[in-house]
């Protein structure tokens, strides 16, 4: 099987990379960087460094900044359907944006600390007057802690808010939650969860590693993993971060990674996180080929088709993808006419129509 990755060339994507050569036939590393979508319909191509993605994948994994969150939806969506992917081309959209990565988690009742949303800023002031104090104001891209501050009066939050208004920035506040400066990274893998602890440094009220938060092992209770799956499930993803608040109300979730660094993770608990991540991308993609398959055979079945031993004559209505100059057939169509790697066919062309026979026969 093959694998396409997608990313920005971390550490930890180094890491995985080589994890994931040890599962798959053929690993291929594309930085997110050099990649240049053409939109044109059918004709639609995916170039890298000026060369275009010309080969069938089984697996793409794509991972990156909020930066480049339109080009990781797009690049996504090229692929859709086609290759197993364990982060939807949607999610892309709701994983890097903090408003509606809330609005999602909230429809599925996920706990989160009390948040607001406002629609102009005479309300946000009208709000602020009365609001109590301290309070979390997030903008809605960032990542590392970036993006999220601290506000502790109503005059900090007043300042705060004239220069949002004034750079018509949107974003959300959020109710502040006293931890110490603790809070948890939940690692979603499939449905396995790794946990560990994040403590900010004196001061600090972000403990993102990032920042210089220190790191400890945690214990994933039924609870942690419960409110981990269910939010993995609620972003479609089946790779990711959960960021989440140990309140004495029970756990809070604050927000989630598609693209989560493993350093700290894997220092932390003490787990090869890039190898479980690859074997579960190896597993999730040998899955999606059997059910691709089997619906395939099903649809052909339907029809009267024996793919395994087909009639003498068979009529199938069918686009050809075409590849820079070349022509991929589909598998079904391969399979129907049993064609081998490396064995010579004979081509008969004639008027809008193209004959292929065995040479040998």
């Amino acid at each position: 099987m093959r694998c396409a990755f997608f990313s920005l060339g971390s550490v930890s994507s180094k890491w995985t990379y080589e994890e994931l050569k040890k599962y798959f036939v053929e690993v291929e590393f594309y930085n997110i960087k050099e990649i240049e979508i053409l939109l044109d319909g059918k004709n639609s191509k995916i170039l890298a460094g000026g060369k275009q993605i010309d080969k069938n994948f089984d697996c793409v994994y794509i991972k990156g900044s909020y930066r480049y969150a339109t080009a990781l939806r797009a690049l996504s969506e090229a692929f859709y359907g086609r290759a197993y992917q364990p982060i939807h081309p949607q999610s892309f959209d709701v994983g890097h944006d903090k408003i509606l990565t809330h609005l999602v988690l909230d429809k599925a009742d996920i706990p989160m600390p009390k948040t607001f949303l406002f629609s102009n800023y005479a309300s946000v002031k009208s709000f602020l007057k009365n609001a109590e104090y301290p309070l979390i104001v997030k903008l809605p891209k960032g990542t590392q802690g970036k993006g999220v501050i601290f506000v502790e009066s109503h005059a900090a939050a007043s300042s705060l808010l004239d220069v949002l208004s004034h750079l018509k920035q949107p974003f959300l506040i959020q109710e502040y939650v006293e931890t110490g400066g603790v809070d948890y990274r939940l690692l979603v893998i499939g449905n396995e969860v790794f946990g560990y602890k994040r403590m900010a440094q004196s001061e600090e009220k972000r403990a993102n590693v990032h920042l210089g938060g220190n790191v400890e092992k945690i214990e994933i209770t039924e609870e942690l993993k419960s409110i981990a799956l269910r939010t993995a499930k609620a972003i479609n993803a089946d790779i990711c971060a959960i960021d989440v608040l140990p309140t004495y109300k029970g756990p809070r979730v604050i927000e989630v990674n598609l693209s989560p660094g493993l350093q700290g993770a894997t220092k932390a608990t003490g787990v090869n996180l890039a190898g479980v991540i690859a074997k579960q991308l190896y597993e999730k993609t040998k899955n999606f080929k059997e059910r691709l398959t089997k619906r395939n055979n099903n649809l052909f079945s339907e029809l009267g088709i024996n793919l395994d031993n087909p009639e003498n004559k068979v009529e199938i209505i069918s686009e050809f993808e075409f590849k820079g100059n070349n022509i991929i057939l589909p598998r079904y169509i391969s399979k129907l006419c049993k064609f081998q790697p490396a064995k010579n066919y004979k081509f008969v062309i004639e008027k809008n129509k193209l004959i292929i026979s065995d040479e040998e026969a």
